[in-house]
């Protein structure tokens, strides 16, 4: 762990903080902390910045009610600049939006952006605007019974193919299972978010277990 004398405030007494959700890894801001608005942040485990044009101590969401929890503050190499990993209520823009950085400027034609947040926005949209010759809207026009049908029937894709310890099929049937399951998410209204929440709470559950049998 970094002590906070290691650290590398500027000539005003400023480190840039760079702001990215825990769940998405998105960028959300980058804003500035010194010494005091970083002490806030441990403390309170909120984001806490040094304004610039204010010239004033910000603690985040206080007026939106859009607080960041932070998860974890790490320096570079550098000890210059901060990555905060938070699990936000809201948007970070004042604009309104989850992320301040919304404005393309390059993008490579050979290489495409993925993640699953983009997927499941995907999925969504063909529930929400029918595309004709669409599966995934085929999928919803059928209904919750064929669904769990798709889902059943890639588990056992899934089981086989791991059965035979064929890597390359059994990565490519998780593939397929994991593309119906996001899209039973969808049709139950369940988000990513809900799922990690979960999956954070029985790591939480884990590791106590674990403690307990370490001091038993």
């Amino acid at each position: 762990m970094r002590n906070i004398d290691e650290l590398k405030f500027d000539e005003k007494g400023l480190i840039p903080a760079i702001v990215v959700d825990a769940v998405s890894k998105k960028v959300l801001t980058l804003a500035y902390m010194n010494r005091e608005s970083l002490m806030i942040s441990m403390e309170k485990e909120l984001t806490c910045f040094w304004s610039r044009s204010r010239q004033a101590l910000w603690l985040k969401g206080e007026t939106s009610g859009n607080y960041q929890h932070i998860v974890s503050i790490t320096a570079d190499c550098d000890n210059d600049a901060l990555v905060v990993l938070v699990e936000p209520d809201g948007p970070a823009c004042h604009t309104g939006s989850f992320s301040c950085f919304t404005h393309p400027v390059y993008e490579s034609e050979a290489r495409h952006e993925f993640s699953y947040e983009m997927l499941m926005e995907l999925i969504k949209g063909r529930k929400e605007e029918k595309k004709e010759g669409s599966y995934t809207t085929y999928l919803f026009e059928k209904g919750l019974d064929k669904i769990l049908k798709k889902v059943g029937e890639e588990s056992t894709e899934v089981i086989i193919a791991a059965k035979d310890r064929d890597k390359k099929e059994t990565v490519y049937e998780i593939a397929d299972l994991a593309y119906h399951v996001m899209v039973l998410m969808i049709e139950a209204g369940i988000s990513l978010e809900d799922i990690h929440k979960e999956l954070a709470s029985r790591h939480v559950i884990d590791h106590k277990v674990k403690q307990e049998k370490m001091t038993s």
